[in-house]
């Protein structure tokens, strides 16, 4: 955490992440301050990259996308030009929400929501196994959530 973040802009980054549409105005009430300075505050820390985007968390079961899928993903090559392949297929996928390259046993993990074990065998026939160089595919499948934030902690 840089030097230039003070106890406000901590504050308002805390605040953010708990619920993004606080406004100014309520910032400044809870802070005693004018509502101006909260917004230049707020606008700087979007412009040096604290804050990357506003976003809404979904209800996954009423979308009916309640099975949460942990795929771990092997590869049998590690040429910089097969990593650079699989990175760009798997953005293409829609059912991916998380990727994360990996060190260790495993190359990629991923995370995927979805409505049943039908769609997951469809995904994986249709759009995984079409990846080229997966040599290994492990998923295990989430029973229940029983941490799921997007907080990152001061």
């Amino acid at each position: 955490m840089e030097k230039e973040l003070d106890e406000v802009d901590i504050f308002l980054l805390k605040s953010l992440q708990a619920d993004a549409k606080t406004t100014a105005k309520e910032f400044a009430a809870q802070l005693n301050m004018s509502v101006s300075p909260i917004y230049e505050r707020i606008k700087r820390l979007e412009q040096k990259g604290y804050i990357k985007k506003y976003v809404a968390i979904l209800d996954k079961t009423k979308l009916n996308r309640s099975i949460t899928c942990i795929c771990q993903v092997s590869m049998r090559q590690h040429s910089e030009a097969f990593i650079d392949n699989f990175e760009k297929e798997i953005r293409k996928i829609e059912e991916v929400q998380e990727c994360f390259h990996m060190a260790g046993e495993v190359d990629f993990f991923l995370k995927i929501n979805i409505g049943s074990l039908e769609d997951y065998h469809y995904f994986v026939r249709t759009k995984l196994s079409r990846i080229e160089n997966i040599s290994v595919l492990n998923t295990t499948f989430v029973l229940k959530d029983i941490k799921n934030g997007t907080e990152i902690s001061f």
